[in-house]
């Protein structure tokens, strides 16, 4: 939906609230990447995402009606997904809570050097590009929720700071500031203990098996090789370029868009070939 204007936009928007099929398809699978995005970093598992983005979508679709186009449509969109996603319990994360210094202390001492081969004949190099994915998406589990949600708006969209302030409803001063203190925070683990973003001593290549062991990966199901990224500018509306909050702006390659799962996109295609319509006109 980033090539067409406000007033197209908002146009495509009336038509679907007042019974367009197409139209409302059109708005939906249009956002579907972005509120995946947020979904697969604020949660750190793809079946989590996909769970936790046909929530979302469900909400955007009953809700469409009350957009009235005071604030860019994906303005719009990432406040409703923030708000489902802070208050979101069901995820793996929110019943093992991981940390900073859980982390570290595996890294540090798990025991990578007495676990067979597990690779199942995939190449090492494969899975360890995966286990790098899967490891820095996970980090950010280690950081509090309303921390992670900057980190991810600030980092990954690069929205502009009264962009992200109002979506969080906090100052853009507040956002800023809390922005540069959690990437700093990153960035200092990551420069501690990663062998592939820093300078320590943890290597993804070294720690396959053990990964493949502990259920962190599996040669069987490649969910971040096999999914297909996009440019994270082509999935949100970013009218501002993001200030200079800091000089870690570059830092974390890993912060990588992906398409939505096809069982995501036939969800929604699904519901929309069912009742939504009457949903929609009589939210």
């Amino acid at each position: 939906m980033n090539n067409i204007t406000d007033k197209e936009r908002q146009a495509l928007i009336e038509k679907a609230t007042a019974g367009d099929k197409k139209s409302l398809e059109e708005v939906i699978l249009g956002v579907q990447d972005l509120v995946f995005n947020l979904s697969l970093r604020m949660l750190g598992s793809f079946p989590d995402a996909e769970d936790a983005s046909q929530d979302i979508l469900l909400k955007v679709i009953t809700h469409l009606s009350s957009f009235k186009g005071e604030s860019a449509f994906s303005t719009w969109v990432f406040r409703i997904a923030v708000n489902h996603l802070k208050n979101y319990k069901k995820h793996m994360f929110a019943k093992f809570p991981l940390s900073f210094e859980f982390y570290g202390e595996d890294i540090l001492n798990g025991k990578i050097d007495d676990v067979p081969d597990l690779t199942q004949d995939v190449e090492k190099s494969v899975l360890a590009e995966e286990l790098k994915m899967s490891c820095t998406n996970v980090l950010l589990q280690c950081l509090d929720t309303e921390s992670r949600c900057i980190f991810i708006l600030g980092t990954m969209f690069k929205l502009d700071s009264r962009i992200a302030g109002d979506i969080l409803g906090i100052t853009p001063e507040a956002y800023r500031q809390r922005l540069s203190r959690t990437r700093k925070k990153m960035a200092s683990f990551l420069g501690e203990y990663c062998g592939e973003y820093g300078c320590g001593q943890c290597r993804c290549i070294n720690r396959v098996n053990y990964a493949i062991q502990n259920h962190r990966i599996s040669p069987t199901c490649l969910v971040f090789s096999n999914a297909a990224p996009i440019p994270p500018q082509t999935i949100a509306e970013v009218k501002e370029a993001m200030e200079a909050i800091d000089d870690l702006s570059e830092e974390f390659s890993f912060c990588k868009a992906y398409q939505s799962p096809d069982a995501l996109k036939q969800f929604i295609k699904d519901f929309l070939a069912g009742t939504s319509l009457s949903v929609v006109q009589n939210a």
